[in-house]
Order: structure tokens, then C-alpha cells, then sequence
């Protein structure tokens, strides 16, 4: 579509230019004309030797020259005397008191135009007039530049609107899928809990009960998040270092021994945000997931957090593969992997968790092939 505007708009200045410089040699010819006029009108005046001669001329001949005179309605004229002084003008809006000044500021432009055309009234007096492309002529050389912008801004509102339409419909998409797969895990967590209850009744090792009960409560957080889907969630005042806490602590005793996990906070540390706890601790186990899986499970994985005025700034770093920065911006898009499995849509969730939900900002602060990546996450308070 933009190609398709750029080929009307340069078709139509091509097209455009070839008409204005009709245009402009018409009006060339308009005004040797009135030129022209000019002289025969002054010949029919010296010519005659009285009053009465004068009145005796052929009155319809007198009648055209004035006709040809008055024609000109848009063309800004100047006639100058040989010795530089102004003779007349038409079709030039000034003030009486600023003539002077508003005529030479036209010479000019007139003189940058086109050369003079010559009236020589006898031998001895000449006059040169001087003119310029009327507004109308000018007004159309800027019309098809003026098409190009309309045309574009209105395939810009078009591909906007286009894109929204698209997004509101993957929108909804997600939002039927997600609360669907809430709906269909309802039941088998149900049946999970009630033989987690039996399973207490049996003599069997409650440390492994406790691990399953974990999992289970784990799958209800999940299905928690996909039924919330779609729906603006509630956020509240708590304690980002009881979460981060939280969900580190879960991440621990299901990754490799060889993954470390390095924390700059105690767990009775207190930095109080607006936060959703169910989305916000996805987020943060995702981060470590990607990570994990960018170190092939071996390495060390830091999270720094640090408290300012206004915000509080997160920063998930891992000793992995690293992002190029090419991919800065597009890791974050749907669809985008760097794994062989897998959606691609992780970091188009978190993104849009910790920015539409919780209004903050989560960005690639850092990374270097080969060294590891550090992802920022900024909430404000």
C-alpha cells in the first residue's frame, strides 16, 4: 500500500509539473500580451496631436486594449522605468504607506523568475515588466506533495487500525485458550488433591507427600494465572523480597544442583510495590527458566534488587549463551525462540505483564555472547 501511494504520488507530481509549466508558458504569453497592450495603448495616445484626434480613434480598438489590460486578475506584474523607478503594478496586496518597500521585496522574486519583458514606447523611453508565477499556478506545484501526505497518513491510520483489529482478535484468542485450560485442569487437580489426602493416610514417606502436595499447590498457582487471563488483575502493597524469596526457593529444589542461585537480599528484607503475586513470581520463574535452559543447566544465576524513590529496579543476570543485540527488542516479540522447542511467547507474556498489568518496564540491560545476559525489570511504586 505504501509503494502504491509513492507511485500515485510521483505519477501525480510528474503529471502535475507538466501541467504547471503549460501553465506557466500560457502565462507567459498573457502577460507579453499585456505588455503588448500596454504599448499600443500609449501609441494610440502620442500619436494623436489633440484632444480631438484622440477621441476620434477607433473606439472599439481602445475598447480591446483595455479589455486585455483588465484581463490579467492573478498574475503579479511590475513595470519599471529605465532609470529604475516603479511605472505600475497589479495583482499586488500592499499597504499605500509600504509600496516602496513591498514592491522591491517582489522585484526581487520576480527577477529570480523570469527576465523582464521589454515595452519600448519610442526610442528613447523603454519600460521592463517583470512578473511571477500567479498563486494559483504555485498553489497547484504543491498539490500533489499534498496528496502524497494525505494518502500516506491515511494508509498509516488504515495499517494502525489493521494491526489493532489483529491484536484484539490474538487477544481474544489467548483469553478463550487460556481460560479453557484453566477450566480443563480444574479436574485432575481435584483428583491430585483428594489422593494427596489419601496418600497421608498410608504409611508412606511424608516428605515425599509434602513434595507432591507442593506440585499440586504449584498447578492450582498455574491455573489460577490462566483463568485470570484477559481480566485486569488486583494488585496490592506487598513485600517484592517475600516473592522474590518464594519463588527462588521453588526454582532451587527443582533445577540442577549445578545451577547457583545468587541473591543481594535477605529474606527478611522488606521493599514494599503494587504487585500481583501470581503473575509477578511467573515472571521472575521465567526469567530463571530461559536462563536456566541458556546455560544448558550448568551456571549461576543473580538477581539484584535495588530500591530508589520512586521504583524498584530488578536485574536477573545468568552466565549463558548471551543475546546479540540485533535481538534486544525482537526477543520479546510473539513468536520469537532461540530454542528448537518451544512457543516463543514467554517474554511476550512477562513483558506484558510487568508493563500493561503492573505499569513498570522489563528491557535486556546487558548481555554479551558468549558471557550471559541481564534482564531489568522497573516497578514503580
Amino acid at each position: 500500500m505504501l509503494f502504491a501511494a509513492i507511485v500515485i504520488g510521483v505519477a501525480s507530481l510528474l503529471y502535475t509539473n507538466w501541467l504547471t509549466d503549460k501553465m506557466a508558458h500560457e502565462e507567459r504569453k498573457k502577460v507579453e500580451l499585456w505588455a503588448e497592450a500596454t504599448k499600443r495603448y500609449v501609441e494610440s495616445g502620442i500619436s494623436t496631436d489633440n484632444q480631438a484626434d484622440f477621441q476620434n480613434l477607433n473606439t472599439s480598438y481602445l475598447t480591446l486594449i483595455m479589455k486585455i489590460l483588465e484581463q490579467n486578475s492573478t498574475i503579479p506584474i511590475i513595470v519599471v522605468n529605465s532609470d529604475g523607478t516603479f511605472n505600475n503594478d497589479a495583482n499586488i496586496s500592499y499597504n499605500p504607506a509600504r509600496r516602496e518597500q513591498v514592491l522591491k521585496r517582489e522585484l526581487e522574486k520576480m527577477k529570480a523568475y523570469s527576465p523582464p519583458i521589454e515595452i519600448k514606447l519610442s526610442e528613447d523611453t523603454i519600460q521592463y515588466l517583470y512578473f511571477r508565477e500567479s498563486n494559483l499556478l504555485r498553489n497547484l506545484r504543491y498539490y500533489p506533495f499534498v496528496q502524497l501526505v494525505v494518502i500516506i497518513i491515511f494508509i498509516l491510520v488504515a495499517y494502525f487500525a489493521f494491526n489493532a483489529t489483529q491484536r484484539a482478535e490474538q487477544n481474544q484468542v489467548w483469553v478463550g485458550m487460556s481460560k479453557e485450560t484453566a477450566h480443563q485442569l480444574g479436574t485432575p487437580i481435584s483428583s491430585l488433591m483428594a489422593w494427596i489426602e489419601l496418600l497421608k493416610l498410608q504409611n508412606v514417606d511424608q516428605n515425599l507427600v509434602k513434595e507432591f502436595e507442593q506440585d499440586t499447590q504449584r498447578l492450582e498457582k498455574i491455573t489460577e494465572r490462566f483463568s485470570k487471563i484477559g481480566s485486569k488483575p488486583e494488585l496490592l502493597h506487598l513485600n517484592v523480597i517475600e516473592v522474590l524469596s518464594s519463588t527462588v526457593d521453588y526454582l532451587k529444589t527443582r533445577s540442577s544442583n549445578k545451577v547457583q542461585f545468587e541473591t543481594s537480599f535477605e529474606p527478611d528484607d522488606i521493599i514494599i510495590a503494587p504487585l500481583n503475586t501470581a503473575l509477578f513470581s511467573w515472571v521472575i520463574e521465567n526469567l530463571c527458566k530461559n536462563a536456566i535452559d541458556a546455560m544448558d543447566n550448568e551456571g549461576t544465576i543473580s538477581i539484584l534488587v535495588k530500591e530508589k524513590e520512586s521504583a524498584v529496579n530488578i536485574d536477573v543476570t545468568d552466565t549463558g549463551k548471551g543475546v546479540s543485540k540485533s535481538q534486544f527488542k525482537t526477543i520479546f516479540q510473539p513468536g520469537f525462540s532461540t530454542k528448537k522447542r518451544g512457543w516463543g511467547l514467554g517474554l511476550s507474556l512477562a513483558k506484558r505483564i510487568i508493563e500493561n498489568y503492573h505499569k513498570g518496564r522489563i528491557f535486556i540491560k546487558w548481555s554479551e555472547i558468549g558471557k550471559g545476559t541481564t534482564f531489568r525489570i522497573v516497578l514503580n511504586k
